[in-house]
């Protein structure tokens, strides 16, 4: 459950919101209606209904509007306490440690609890985070970090969380994004074996979350500036110690009963470890206090007569000793071969490993959890070996000279795992499946990682299954380094390219990057020419065409990317291909297509189009189908490239986002069917378009390309609050991922300065005037005339505030060429309408020359409808674009429209206010 607290209204207490309700919740936040979040969350209008009027009730108001402040204000960073590992037995003592951990945590940004192993670290801090909860209502979350290896200290946080990574948005990014400003306390236990990774993440984290506190574990201190230790000393042996052995007894015996100072004096030779005393405990009901005293001592003798003993664990090894050696050789055997797992495991994977009968294997694990060597998760039907234990196994699997026979089984475990968990992606039981990977994962990476170099089939495969099982966890450029691995391995030249091709779609969607991508796409059609697959080569190289061709990213690829090369590139993939091929005579046709000079692009498309549905293949036809839309949009016939991208939206159900190949695909048909609708003028379609883009999809629901989306949409049907929260949401987003010049953006920055604008801020309308600029790497101000956006904002603004005396200028603008078709419309209309306004003598040629754009564009066609009132006065042209606002949604732009009408300017006032904003700066109707 998610507790939000609220600070004001009739509810003054803690409000217990479902996950589902917390989603409706977050959707009400960005303004959508039932349906629209229906769709976005799959589920039916009438079952958001039944969420909405809950939340209504739980949060004391009547309005859906009192709900958007609930949203926006008071959302929490994590879901109540995440993590948190279950405890089966009773917590003795450490009353004092308590005390000072929970007064340290008030006061220190960073806690490190030291001590040495088997001291009780893991427990305690886990008892204080519970404790603590109260004191962070943004969520606690406790993460273990004994599987994690170096390099995965962010997926292990980030699998915690339920976060993913999005292409702008890596995943330490998308945990302080989380996280935020809110009140979190984050736990790492086990930090020793990671100490430099541990150290700059927690660094990083608390730079970016001002009220976040970190309460770590460790065995010795991390050296973060600022950190506070809190050293875990043995429990005090007459009272803490000899109560925890009692107890512990008990849960073996209940009639346990022993002289308590031979308990004192057991406790005693164990240090007053806790993790000593349990095991020493386990054993209780057989040999009685005095027979564990008797044995731990022998051990203790045995120990110290051997070179090079630490002393501080003697007595932890001296009863993990002795306890392994009561075992029996079944169970001996199966304890050492246990310490190959990295993590948890169920029966299935310890019998495989260990190549044990299954019966046999439960039977034994029982018994070592009896025993405490084990310890059993019930929740989760697993077990887990404590770090220290593992250790000790791990010494005794060494030893038996096992390991190498050990490891292989495990790879081979795990090539298993992860390809039967690749197989089940975008089924059903996916969601269970994730679960799963995410319970393994660090084993499957620790089998890969402990692989020999070389061609062989299972790491092959492992590293291959693990690249998509990560890329469909959204862990994006750990999937890339998967499927580079899986290159090394494979047995085949061909199956090397076809890796290196999955590890340059990867590459594409986590960094956009066309470099990256051009580049082992280059790799992959040289290692299929080695390997002499001819159609492999023809189809890497087409793909490198494409990309350089059709996203225009290929910037510093290495080479310098002119067209005369690509289609020297392209002549070679011809010639590599069998054009009978249909995949090959498909993906050389969409580079050809992507190639082809202005003139050619049309025909080209159409014949890359027929290629690629000969395929079949929903990716191929989509990217096909954009050739023909982009050749559509040069030619201005902006309605026609809508029903293009109408049809490529159709192919979505048929393609596979966990699938890297298709996913660079659904990101592009998402961002067209955006931005398709504002070329089309039809704000409602494109404001319910971008809020489609579902919360798992690539772009991310964060990413600042997906909110860029949402942001001409808002400001220009009125909702000016919403589109400049968005804006300053995606500008930081956009900072966070390098500043690379986006072309996404421009459109969405210059409404930013245009709702600024309009709202009479001038100081922020400059800054984001410039920061267009910024955004489109312009450094040439004579260059600002060819972006449409700008020049739509130009001349718009020029309306709004009456300063006409560049307007001549400004025209010409809006009727020069543009370097993009988004805005062109826009600012043809805007320019006309600005001629009227300030009375330029071809204002009425203006206004004819812009009906191409009126015929293309909704929003265009409506100011012109009203340009044309004012240019001759005519009030039936005001009604016809008010009618026109209305139908798409212009509440803004309708208001303004209805200042003109003497009669209805009453309306347009209260139109206007109703968005908060003034008439004009001047009070005037211009």
């Amino acid at each position: 459950m998610l507790h939000v607290v609220q600070d004001g209204g009739m509810t003054t207490g803690p409000v217990e919101v479902s996950p589902r309700e917390a989603e409706v919740l977050a959707a009400i936040g960005e303004r959508l209606s039932n349906a629209e979040i229906a769709a976005k969350l799959y589920i039916s209008v009438r079952t958001v209904e039944s969420h909405v009027s809950s939340l209504l009730r739980k949060f004391g108001v009547t309005d859906r509007w009192s709900l958007v402040d609930r949203a926006t204000t008071k959302a929490p960073a994590l879901a109540g306490m995440v993590g948190v590992p279950t405890a089966w037995t009773t917590f003795i003592g450490r009353d004092r440690e308590r005390d000072l951990i929970h007064a340290s945590i008030a006061d220190a940004r960073l806690v490190t609890l030291v001590g040495p192993g088997g001291v009780g670290k893991t427990r305690l801090a886990a008892v204080v985070a519970e404790a603590a909860a109260s004191s962070f209502p943004s969520g606690v979350a406790f993460v273990d970090l004994v599987p994690v290896r170096d390099g995965f200290v962010a997926q292990a946080v980030a699998a915690t969380l339920g976060l993913v990574e999005s292409p702008q948005q890596p995943l330490e990014s998308a945990i302080a994004e989380r996280i935020g400003r809110g009140r979190v306390l984050l736990v790492l236990d086990n930090c020793e074996h990671l100490l430099v990774a541990v150290t700059g993440f927690i660094t990083r984290l608390l730079s970016h979350c001002p009220y976040t506190r970190v309460l770590a574990t460790t065995r010795e201190r991390l050296g973060v500036a600022g950190e506070r230790l809190v050293a875990i000393e043995p429990l005090p042996l007459a009272s803490d110690a000899v109560a925890l052995f009692l107890d512990r007894a008990a849960e073996v015996n209940p009639d346990f009963d022993a002289d308590p100072s031979i308990v004192v004096e057991l406790c005693a030779r164990l240090d007053g470890l806790p993790l000593a005393i349990e095991l020493a405990a386990a054993r209780s009901a057989a040999l009685g206090a005095v027979g564990l005293l008797a044995a731990v001592e022998d051990y203790l003798r045995l120990l110290t007569g051997r070179r090079g003993t630490d002393e501080r664990h003697q007595s932890l090894r001296a009863v993990l000793g002795w306890s392994h050696d009561l075992l029996d050789e079944e169970t001996q055997v199966l304890f050492r071969r246990l310490a190959v797992f990295a993590g948890s495991f169920d029966l299935d994977a310890v019998a495989l490993v260990t190549a044990g009968d299954r019966a046999a294997v439960a039977d034994v694990l029982g018994r070592l959890a009896d025993k405490s060597l084990v310890i059993y998760e019930r929740a989760e039907g697993r077990w887990r070996l404590l770090e220290t234990i593992r250790a000790f196994a791990a010494d005794q699997l060494d030893t038996s000279g096992e390991r190498g026979d050990l490891q292989d089984r495990h790879l081979r475990w795990a090539a298993a795992t992860a390809t039967r968990l690749e197989s089940s992606l975008g089924s059903a039981q996916a969601g269970g499946r994730r679960s799963e990977f995410d319970s393994v994962a660090s084993d499957l990476r620790a089998a890969l990682s402990a692989a020999a170099s070389g061609p062989d089939a299972a790491p092959h495969q492992l590293a291959r299954s693990l690249g998509r099982l990560t890329f469909a966890r959204r862990f994006l450029h750990e999937s890339v380094d998967h499927f580079r691995k899986a290159a090394e391995f494979a047995p085949t030249a061909a199956e090397a390219a076809r890796d290196l091709r999955s590890a340059a779609a990867c590459t594409f969607v986590s960094t956009t990057s066309g470099p990256d991508t051009f580049q082992l796409l280059l790799a992959s059609a040289e290692r299929a020419g080695a390997g002499g697959d001819g159609n492999a080569r023809a189809i890497a190289l087409s793909r490198a065409v494409e990309t350089a061709g059709r996203y225009q990213v290929v910037r510093g690829a290495g080479t310098e990317v002119t067209p005369d090369w690509l289609r020297r590139l392209l002549d070679e993939a011809s010639a590599a291909g069998d054009p009978g091929d249909p995949a090959v005579a498909a993906v050389l046709a969409i580079a050809a297509a992507w190639t082809a000079r202005p003139e050619d692009s049309a025909a080209a498309a159409q014949i890359a189009a027929a290629a690629a549905r000969d395929t079949g293949d929903p990716v191929l036809i989509s990217a096909a189908l954009d050739a023909v839309g982009f050749a559509l949009h040069r030619a201005g016939r902006l309605r026609e490239a809508r029903q293009v991208t109408r049809e490529r939206m159709a192919l979505l159900t048929m393609m596979d986002q966990d699938d890297p190949h298709a996913a660079a695909e659904i990101e592009d048909v998402f961002i067209a069917a955006c931005t398709d609708a504002l070329h089309a003028g039809d704000l409602p379609a494109a404001l319910s378009t971008a809020r489609r883009l579902p919360a798992d999809n690539l772009l991310g629901s964060h990413s600042y390309i997906a909110t860029s989306m949402q942001i001409p949409p808002l400001v220009l049907t009125g909702d000016l609050d919403a589109g400049l929260r968005y804006a300053t949401r995606m500008w930081d987003g956009w900072q966070r991922a390098g500043r690379s010049r986006s072309g996404w953006m421009i459109p969405a920055v210059a409404i930013a300065a245009l709702a600024h604008q309009l709202r009479g801020d001038q100081q922020s309308f400059a800054v984001w005037r410039a920061r267009v600029l910024e955004v489109a790497g312009i450094m040439d101000r004579s260059q600002e005339v060819r972006l449409a956006p700008l020049v739509f904002l130009d001349a718009r603004a020029a309306i709004h505030t009456g300063e006409l005396a560049g307007a001549a200028m400004l025209v010409d603008h809006a009727f020069g060429e543009f370097l993009g078709t988004w805005a062109a419309p826009y600012a043809r209309a805007a320019g006309a309408e600005l001629a009227v306004v300030a009375g330029l003598p071809d204002a009425a040629e203006r206004l004819a020359a812009a009906t191409g754009a009126a015929e293309q564009n909704d929003w265009a066609a409506a100011c012109l409808a009203r340009a044309a009132g004012r240019l001759n006065q005519n009030p039936d042209a005001y009604i016809a674009a008010v009618a026109r606002w209305e139908r798409i949604g212009a509440r803004l732009e309708r208001a303004y429209t209805l200042l003109l009408l003497p009669d209805r300017a009453a309306e347009g006032r209260a139109g206007l206010a109703a968005l908060g904003l003034p008439t004009l700066p001047s009070g005037e109707v211009r």
